[in-house]
């Protein structure tokens, strides 16, 4: 049995280790190769290219990157020829993905989508174009199926992975003592993402709004995970300039979110995570002002962040582009020290959004359609 993966960027490669992993315990002889990371290289994927150097954010950004990204889409293609696997498994970045899946379905073989294209947000034809292409999809959020359905695709929702990986390590007082938090502290989260893009145009207004609650509340503690890939030199500098001391970190994550009252987070997987982990978040986005524009004529949706969209409903604050400022990221803050009970309903409310990711063990059970699949059978 042969399998491919294509994952692009951090979260796709994290999501197709564990795939990897859940295929290698079915199927050790599975021969698995494709694009990916380091992650999933050490989970047994022989990898064609790397994913690291090809992530990029909005719309402008893949537009100038497009020579790059054609030369990986034909690298990919020869792969499959070569390669001959039994199945390609698409593991989100959706515009690259979806290229390589109508080249793969023209050599005749089998398509399988794990985290389909955003449809329900955006871009709806969409979801009838890919089910012309995949023969299976799995959503890891029940939002995502209805459009699907409605398009004939073979979709099904068997819960979302972070139910399993998103757990502590330690109990809170001993994250506290592990993390240097003194008695007395207010540790409050930054989570700017991981992206450059993201840290040159969201990482600043965390900043200014955390001076701001330096000035109100001298007792706040900034503590900051670094993530494999981001530029912890750059962040040092940009938050010496902006007058603003903060912990930077590289492990035990989950158990820092369990630790700190609330944290301003860039929009994306790690709000969701947060969530898990009973965090609040003040949630943050930005994108270039070309990439915003075109977003705007394309994306309509009530909510960006992953807990509101599951309760339909905005049970933590959302702040998007002009609103991502200063003044209002800390008017926002300001209410988890000020008014009582307020973390409190935020994170009932979270609660009941982690409640609808289904039960833990997903990557197992995706892993097992995966090897049905390649086997030739069906969900």
């Amino acid at each position: 049995m042969k399998i491919m993966f294509s994952a692009g960027e951090a979260s796709g490669d994290l999501h197709g280790a564990r795939l990897a992993e859940g295929v290698r315990r079915l199927a050790p002889e599975a021969d698995l190769f494709g694009f990916g990371g380091a992650q999933m290289a050490a989970a047994g994927v022989r990898l064609v290219a790397d994913c690291a150097a090809y992530s990029v954010m909005g719309v402008w950004e893949v537009v100038t990157n497009l020579s790059r990204i054609l030369s990986l889409l034909n690298l990919l293609t020869e792969a499959i020829k070569r390669e001959k696997p039994d199945l390609l498994v698409l593991i989100d970045y959706p515009d690259f993905n979806w290229r390589l899946a109508k080249r793969a379905k023209s050599l005749g073989v089998r398509v399988f989508s794990y985290i389909p294209p955003s449809a329900w947000a955006w871009r709806k034809g969409r979801a009838k174009d890919c089910a012309k292409l995949a023969d299976e999809f799995v959503a890891i959020f029940p939002f995502e199926l209805p459009v699907y359905q409605a398009a004939g695709a073979n979709i099904s929702f068997v819960g979302n992975p972070l139910v399993d990986t998103v757990r502590p390590s330690m109990a809170p007082e001993e994250a506290r003592t592990f993390f240097g938090m003194k008695d007395g502290d207010y540790p409050i989260l930054l989570l700017p993402g991981s992206r450059k893009q993201e840290i040159s145009l969201v990482f600043p207004t965390m900043l200014a709004a955390a001076r701001r609650i330096q000035g109100e509340k001298p007792e706040a503690a900034f503590f900051l995970p670094v993530a494999p890939g981001m530029d912890q030199s750059r962040m040092e500098r940009m938050a010496a300039a902006a007058g603003v001391e903060i912990s930077f970190t590289r492990e035990h994550t989950y158990d820092l979110m369990g630790a700190t009252r609330f944290a301003l987070a860039t929009s994306g997987t790690v709000v969701m995570e947060a969530a898990l982990m009973g965090l609040p978040c003040i949630v943050l986005y930005r994108l270039s002002p070309i990439s915003y524009f075109i977003g705007k004529l394309l994306v309509h949706v009530k909510y960006f962040s992953l807990p509101n969209i599951l309760l339909d409903e905005m049970a933590q604050p959302e702040l998007l582009q002009d609103e991502a400022n200063p003044g209002r990221t800390f008017e926002e803050a300001r209410r988890f020290w000020a008014e009582p009970g307020h973390r409190e309903s935020v994170c009932a409310r979270l609660k009941a959004a982690c409640e609808r990711l289904g039960p833990p063990g997903a990557s197992e059970r995706v892993a097992r359609r995966i090897v049905d699949a390649a086997s030739g059978g069906t969900a």
